[in-house]
């Protein structure tokens, strides 16, 4: 028994070596490869139907074997390849896969060099400059199941589009979309509406605002009417300057689309691009009739990214064929001031001018936000021989009319058919425009007005703010009220309860005969 132990013991450590040996032997001699894999889209072309993907993955011998997986198709053997460039700009072939099996829709290939022989790592085929076809068949390679950009063309999912809207034809109109590539180019996509069917409309980028106009700068592939798109990559300018889309966001231009190559000047459609873009803020105000009865209409101002502004007036009932200057000048429209700005004149036949608002005529800079606070007015003049005759005017900015009057009657006194109304309105920036309304007054005579302290009953008082005179041929006067005579501030709240009372007098010759008298603020009844 005790040599039976004795041999247990002696045997025990290799029974544990060679447990151990085989455990050893169980385990991997070194972790499996696990390669990098990539995949990219490859959307549909001739049949909706058809796309998938294609995916590059990584071997250890740092070849690369793409598998491409295709849905929609149902028979055949469709040709593929890696071709150099974008897919928009075209180029020839660099690789060629195992054609994909229309019945499975895939196709697996494994390769470590292009089709000239240059070896490929996974990496570089991964950040290559190319795209993917995948054709109908070898008999018609012309027709295309799919496509996709890959690698440095490959697109980040970053874009930006802008409208094109109608100009010389009607109904055309649409979006030019701009994607961002992983190199930092883009994807420019045209797409139109209602392009006539088998026309070719060139495009362009110009420089500046549309409103501005200005020289060609990019040169897109032309609009194929029969689908109304056009796409085109982006990376440098005409002139060779870097273009891509991050200069896209922030470029100061404008998109022409042109009716052919051989009709240049019928624009189709077009829209501002980048800083020029619109940023959906808006301010309009109303352009009332003056001198030329019936013509009216609005001044709309819209925010471009950069500050700047668009200015659209539109005008009613403008002489056909008629060019109607129009400037912002200083002050309010009642006080009159110089020109501060020059609008591009109004079309009599369309009704409406379009301006690129940057910048006062004086030079200095004057945008949007500016608009908003400007002490100004707009007037639109007959033409540029009759500047005197004013067919719409109307107060901007910080003169702005809020909305809020108050009406007071005027009483004949010493001439029984003349009476009125004096209206109190608020303006923007807390002012007065005092409109007093008259019937029956003298024609070419000139009536004095003032605001007095005190009420009717009290008079006589002093006076306190002195009115434009009303004319006697319209019967209206026009004042813009800020300060009283002595230059003490007033406010349109101020005012409406000042107690206080309106005296129009039979002219200045005449300050003792009144035509019409009325209490105002806190002594209307």
């Amino acid at each position: 028994m005790k040599n039976l132990l004795r041999a247990i013991f002696l045997a025990l450590p290799f029974i544990l070596l060679s447990c151990s040996s085989d455990d050893d032997a169980m385990q991997p001699v070194g972790q499996q490869f696990m390669g990098d894999t990539q995949s990219f889209d490859l959307s549909a072309v001739s049949d909706p139907s058809i796309s998938g993907t294609a995916t590059f993955i990584e071997n250890e011998d740092n070849s690369t074997t793409v598998e491409i997986e295709l849905t929609g198709t149902s028979s055949g053997m469709h040709p593929a390849h890696i071709h150099f460039n974008t897919a928009a700009e075209g180029g020839d072939i660099a690789l060629t896969f195992e054609p994909v099996d229309g019945s499975t829709g895939t196709s697996t290939t494994t390769f470590s060099a292009l089709n000239d022989g240059t070896p490929v790592t996974y990496d570089e085929i991964v950040n290559f400059d190319g795209y993917i076809n995948v054709h109908l068949s070898s008999d018609d390679l012309a027709t295309l199941v799919a496509q996709g950009d890959i690698g440095e063309n490959d697109l980040t999912g970053e874009s930006k589009s802008y409208e094109l809207g109608e100009r010389d034809i009607d109904g055309i109109m649409g979006t030019a979309i701009f994607e961002e590539r992983v190199n930092g180019e883009a994807l420019a996509t045209i797409m139109l509406q209602n392009t006539p069917d088998g026309g070719m409309h060139p495009a362009h980028i110009h420089l500046n605002t549309a409103v501005e106009g200005g020289d060609i700068d990019f040169t897109f592939n032309a609009v194929n009417g029969t689908t109304g798109m056009s796409k085109t990559n982006v990376s440098a300018l005409n002139g060779g300057e870097a273009l891509g889309y991050a200069d896209i966001l922030d470029y100061d231009g404008y998109i022409n689309v042109h009716l052919s190559a051989d009709e240049l000047g019928v624009i189709v459609a077009q829209g501002d691009i980048g800083q020029n873009e619109l940023t959906g803020e808006s301010k309009s105000y109303e352009l009332g009739e003056k001198d030329v009865e019936g013509i009216m209409g609005t001044a709309l101002f819209e925010e471009r990214v950069n500050g700047e502004a668009l200015a659209t007036l539109m005008l009613e009932n403008t002489p056909d064929g008629g060019m109607h200057p129009a400037h912002i000048h200083m002050n309010t429209a009642a006080e009159g001031g110089d020109i501060a700005f020059t609008f591009n004149m109004v079309d009599g036949t369309t009704g409406m001018s379009e301006t690129n608002v940057s910048a006062l005529d004086g030079g200095e800079e004057f945008g949007y936000a500016d608009v908003l606070e400007y002490d100004g007015y707009i007037n639109v003049h007959l033409s540029a021989e009759e500047l005197g005759v004013i067919v719409a005017q109307g107060d901007i900015g910080q003169n702005e009319l809020t909305g809020e009057s108050m009406t007071y009657q005027l009483s004949p006194v010493a001439v029984a058919s003349i009476s009125g109304t004096a209206i109190f309105q608020e303006r923007v920036n807390g002012e007065t425009l005092v409109i007093l309304s008259l019937v029956n007054t003298i024609d070419g005579e000139m009536h004095p007005a003032h605001i007095h302290m005190g009420s009717v009953a009290d008079a006589p008082g002093d006076i306190a703010i002195t009115l434009n005179s009303v004319n006697g041929t319209t019967g209206i006067s026009r004042t813009n009220v800020s300060s009283f005579n002595g230059d003490e501030e007033v406010t349109y709240e101020t005012l409406i309860q000042y107690d206080g009372y309106i005296n129009v007098h039979l002219s200045p010759e005449d300050l003792a005969t009144l035509v019409a008298q009325g209490n105002v603020g806190a002594n209307a009844s």
